[in-house]
């Protein structure tokens, strides 16, 4: 890594207003037009033909959706920096009254990938300029990925797909609303949690309410299932991992005196753990068995993987740090805390080192006017103050000729 430690040291100049308000143009149009995972190919498209205008030659990947791009100067050679963006929607309605408020129904960029994947083409096309002009250190590739948001993630098809052929080291930004745009939340290890799905199905003989003796009550079998599989997993799991199993769905029945025969619980496994995560199948089978047969219940287990923690390489997440650093100021890098939402950028770490930060996207507070509310990622009237975009590609492009 580089031994640049101020603003003035910087190795790029600051984002030209060319620039930055067509890139502010590029997400505005990608957030009005979501697509959801696997369907991004308007998305996939816009973010190709742009780069092609730059001189580059994106490849899309073999599912239609998603592409690679790499930047080098002439002859340039070597290990690449992989810069990783995700484009796809959420399946839920724009709430917002903005000009740029999506206009499909039921869809919406309600996590901030629109200004992933503008952050990420906007430090490419930065750094075309600076190959052609024989100051780019180290080839990069920039990654395009489709289908973040659908377990367990597009990033596994990516890689099988070849994204990470040649590459070195990995890194990548999520937008964070509980940090002010032009800061940057870093954090060395776990940064997000694992996820994974668990569906349960319950069965046994039902009947008549009145004689509940001759059942399997499976109403109360999967009530306690629900309670007490959560609590028996805190006692058998050492409680630093943060293994929590929540429930979204539990149906069952359908009249007042009639005990059913099946019932069905759907929910999510979450840790903060790499190898708790790697136990946790086993550990929630054997605590739904044991709890269903107390209460004479047949039960079936479907585990589905989701995403491992994100672990952060140090050596990547200072770079990040430095290149912050160099642009904006040491004031501007902060420690984040661990989140317990998961994220399939944890696939590519699997493979090689890297890191992700979280990027401020909350409008800065206004000294004698109320702080603007934050808005929560996953909901439908979240939006991001858009100066936190030229922050994005200032960060990762600086990160690119530093690293």
């Amino acid at each position: 890594m580089s031994d640049l430690l101020s603003p003035e040291s910087a190795p790029i100049p600051p984002l030209d207003d060319r620039l930055r308000a067509e890139l502010i143009a590029f997400r505005r149009d990608l957030h009005m037009h979501p697509e959801l995972g696997n369907q991004e190919v308007r998305t996939t498209a816009a973010v190709a033909a742009r780069l092609t205008r730059a001189g580059l030659a994106p490849r899309v990947l073999d599912g239609g959706t998603g592409l690679i791009c790499d930047v080098r100067a002439p002859g340039q050679d070597g290990p690449l920096l992989a810069l990783r963006a995700d484009l796809d929607a959420l399946p839920i309605p724009d709430t917002k009254t903005v000009p740029w408020r999506s206009t499909v129904p039921d869809r919406a960029h309600a996590c901030g990938h629109d200004v992933h994947t503008t952050v990420v083409l906007g430090a490419g096309l930065v750094l075309a300029e600076a190959a052609a002009a024989g100051r780019l250190t180290r080839p990069v590739r920039l990654l395009f990925q489709p289908a973040e948001e659908v377990l367990p993630g597009g990033a596994q098809d990516a890689i099988e797909a070849g994204v990470l052929d040649g590459v070195e080291r990995i890194l990548a930004l999520h937008c964070d609303p509980k940090v002010d745009a032009g800061r940057l939340g870093v954090r060395v290890g776990a940064i997000t949690s694992a996820c994974d799905r668990v569906e349960v199905t319950l069965a046994g003989p039902g009947g008549h309410t009145a004689r509940p003796h001759l059942t399997t009550d499976l109403v109360t079998a999967a009530a306690k299932v629900a309670t007490e599989v959560p609590a028996l997993l805190a006692r058998r799991v050492d409680t630093r991992a943060g293994m929590a199993v929540t429930w979204g769905r539990l149906t069952t029945g359908h009249a007042p005196n009639v005990i059913p025969q099946t019932a069905h619980l759907s929910g999510t496994m979450r840790c903060l753990d790499l190898a708790a995560w790697r136990a946790a199948p086993d550990l929630v089978h054997a605590a739904v068995d044991e709890v269903a047969a107390l209460y004479r219940a047949k039960s079936e287990i479907q585990y589905i993987r989701g995403v491992p923690p994100v672990v952060n390489d140090a050596a990547s997440t200072a770079l990040l740090a430095e290149a912050m650093t160099v642009r904006f100021g040491a004031e501007t890098v902060e420690e984040t805390e661990q989140s317990l939402g998961g994220e399939d950028f944890s696939w590519y770490l699997e493979h090689v080192p890297g890191a992700m930060a979280r990027l401020g996207v909350r409008p800065p507070a206004v000294p004698g006017l109320p702080r603007p509310a934050a808005k929560d990622i996953h909901q439908g009237d979240f939006d991001v103050d858009e100066d936190a975009i030229a922050v994005g590609v200032d960060l990762l492009a600086t990160a690119a000729l530093l690293g």
